[in-house]
């Protein structure tokens, strides 16, 4: 069967660890309740540091999830990894030594790879000598380290790789999954998780000028709002397995949570450039790839960065595809922080569910929306709709644009 030709490949199994929850029905029981997961950090001390919130993995048990040999080989941004992918695997009812081991592919999304893993390693470098650097060092901080363990621990030897496109990153290991579904691989393990939660990773965070210093959680990530102020970082993320609608059929699978419809990524002007940005071209592509039409799109999930020049410039992308108010809009990334690697593979995941259950969750946070930006922003408690459609957008730093169009599971 030609690719032109191929049913749109189906989600069958999500797996979240998250600051919502280590479950996707803790997850999405949270989401729907509209309880934030922001507070001080407590991995390290972050009182001198401008940042001291965060969205942080509560409760999760390493040695509960993960096999012993590796939790020293390996950074917690793969342990998250892990554990979601095996719980993504457990959902979709798929056993990988019951198929073919080639043509079982695994791609995640990476931002910065093992931060806190790296920072242990160079602290032994300067404070002592390189007889104290690990040799796991080597492949630990590694950005393809999580899609190598859990295609080592699941035995899957199709094509495996890593996108390095931060937020953005999600929705790229999607793309490319879909890709791989269409030659000979008929399950993927996609998706993304994050963890740099400590003193290295938040200062390079911080280079970037975009994390909110508001030290009242509830109005540090106010994303569309007329107090915006940038973003809160968190950590975590979400794994999803992704295969040939004939392939879950057959094995009983039914349509799964929903269908991969389209896809499109895009990259910005260099900053100073007449060029407009690239978001409002990469969702119209996505569109056209998925054969939707602005006005079949019932709900967005928005980047929302909570950086004002940002957030005008979606809403303006926005305001041109769909008109003013022209299509409801959330973010309910404002209860977990900006998970980077993670955040956009959480916000798929989260959008098949509202598919799933026909609702859409609301944006926590926002409360003074700005007028002129012209969105239907969903706030205050949940919104029952019929959903056929849902429209995620991603965004990275450093240019990166994406947008995966998802339709309602056929079953």
């Amino acid at each position: 069967m030609s690719s032109a030709t191929q049913a749109a490949p189906v989600i069958t199994g999500l797996g979240v660890t998250a600051p919502t929850g280590l479950t996707v029905d803790e997850h999405w029981e949270a989401v729907l309740a509209g309880k934030p997961a922001i507070g001080r950090i407590t991995r390290f001390d972050p009182s001198s540091y401008p940042v001291q919130l965060a969205g942080e993995v509560a409760d999760f048990d390493t040695k509960e999830q993960v096999p012993s040999r590796l939790i020293t080989q390996t950074d917690r941004w793969t342990h998250l990894g892990l554990a979601a992918a095996a719980e993504a695997l457990a959902d979709a009812k798929v056993v990988p030594a019951e198929l073919p081991e080639y043509e079982m592919a695994v791609v995640t999304a990476a931002s910065s790879g093992g931060t806190e893993f790296g920072q242990h390693e160079m602290e032994n470098l300067y404070q002592h000598d390189p007889s104290w650097v690990g040799a796991y060092q080597s492949i630990a901080w590694f950005y393809a380290a999580t899609t190598g363990q859990v295609s080592i621990r699941h035995g899957m030897r199709g094509p495996c790789g890593v996108l390095c496109c931060e937020q953005a990153g999600g929705l790229d290991a999607v793309g490319q999954s879909r890709r791989l579904l269409r030659g000979t691989s008929r399950l993927v393990v996609t998706g993304g998780t994050d963890a740099s939660l400590c003193p290295y990773g938040l200062t390079a965070q911080l280079s970037t000028g975009n994390l909110s210093t508001v030290a009242d959680a509830g109005r540090a990530y106010l994303p569309f709002d007329a107090a915006a102020s940038g973003y809160v970082p968190g950590e975590g993320g979400a794994m999803l397995i992704l295969e040939r609608a004939e392939d879950a059929a057959a094995r009983g699978a039914g349509g799964g949570y929903a269908q991969v419809l389209g896809y499109a990524a895009g990259f910005d002007p260099a900053p100073g450039s007449e060029r407009p940005p690239a978001l409002r071209r990469t969702l119209e592509a996505a569109l056209a790839d998925a054969g939707v039409t602005p006005d079949g799109v019932d709900v967005v999930f928005a980047d929302a960065s909570g950086v004002p020049e940002q957030d005008a410039a979606e809403a303006a992308a926005l305001r041109a595809v769909f008109g003013p108010r022209g299509v409801p809009v959330t973010a309910p990334k404002t209860l977990t922080g900006r998970l980077y690697g993670g955040g956009a593979a959480l916000d798929v995941a989260t959008a098949a569910l509202a598919l799933r259950d026909q609702v859409i969750p609301h944006t926590v946070g926002p409360d003074a929306p700005v007028p002129g930006y012209g969105l239907d922003l969903v706030l205050g408690e949940p919104r029952a709709a019929a959903l056929r459609t849902a429209l995620v957008l991603a965004r990275g730093h450093g240019g990166f644009n994406a947008a995966l169009v998802l339709g309602r599971s056929a079953s």
